[in-house]
């Protein structure tokens, strides 16, 4: 692989997304934060400081997601549809070359994302003098990235395998599933039914397990003590291994695909 043609793809995708105004989503989040800084005090005079921070994170959360999702699975889709996929493969550039590539180059765009909203929320926090635990808030958005990073290797895997709307409804259930599953295994050990338990045990070792990236309520509410410095290493790396999973198993299943 020639990490020097997928940084020029990656790059090029970087600079693509930005150019289909991607980054608009940064002003509609500070709209949002500014409307939410008006409005909670209406509905939660006495808990509005907890329910901003909470609020900030969770909407972070979910423009990414959307921006990981709908652009992960039509990267590979929109140039298969358009054909010019046939020009790229023809070039001195490998299957390989081009997943990963375009895999980059929209973790730059998240990257980038998550930052400014990181910076803007900090600043709204500053701005309404609400108490805040600094480091805890940082290391709950840095996780936000990699579950965007795993998000987003599941939506190009499932992008490569079938259609963009169906690869976007399939990522969207991974999501929802992979928050969930260890709640459900845990359920299941509560069940009489042994199927039941063997069900939910295959789904939580095939699914990934996006609870342990999500850092937001024990960051915002400290409902239970942040992981300590092992677990949270662990933990990234559980999320390393499986997108490097993934984008192997998109690459197997491009590389098969006839054009």
């Amino acid at each position: 692989m020639n990490f020097g043609r997928v940084f020029v793809l990656a790059s090029n995708v970087f600079r693509e997304v930005v150019r289909d105004r991607i980054l608009y989503i940064i002003g509609f989040y500070a709209l949002i934060l500014a409307a939410a800084l008006l409005l909670l005090p209406e509905f939660a005079a006495t808990t509005q400081d907890k329910m901003f921070l909470d609020f900030g994170l969770a909407v972070m959360s979910f423009l990414g997601l959307i921006v990981a999702i709908f652009v992960g699975t039509g990267l590979i889709n929109k140039e298969i549809e358009k054909r010019t996929v046939l020009l790229l493969i023809a070039k001195p550039l490998s299957r390989s070359e081009l997943i990963v590539g375009k895999y980059f180059g929209l973790l730059a765009v998240l990257a980038v994302l998550i930052v400014i909203m990181t910076v803007i929320y900090l600043g709204f926090l500053q701005f309404k003098n609400i108490p805040y635990p600094v480091a805890s808030l940082l290391l709950a958005a840095i996780f936000l990235f990699l579950q965007l990073s795993l998000i987003t290797a599941v939506a190009m895997t499932l992008g490569v395998l079938t259609s963009s709307l169906l690869a976007t409804a399939l990522t969207f259930a991974v999501y929802l599933m992979g928050n969930f599953t260890k709640d459900l295994l845990q359920l299941s050990r509560q069940s009489s039914n042994p199927s039941i338990e063997r069900m939910t045990q295959a789904l939580y070792l095939i699914l990934p397990d996006l609870s342990r990236l999500d850092l937001k309520n024990e960051a915002v509410y400290g409902l239970a003590a942040l992981p300590d410095t092992l677990s949270l290493i662990l933990n990234a790396g559980y999320a390393l291994i499986y997108t490097i999973l993934l984008l192997a198993i998109a690459i197997f299943i491009f590389s098969q695909r006839e054009f």
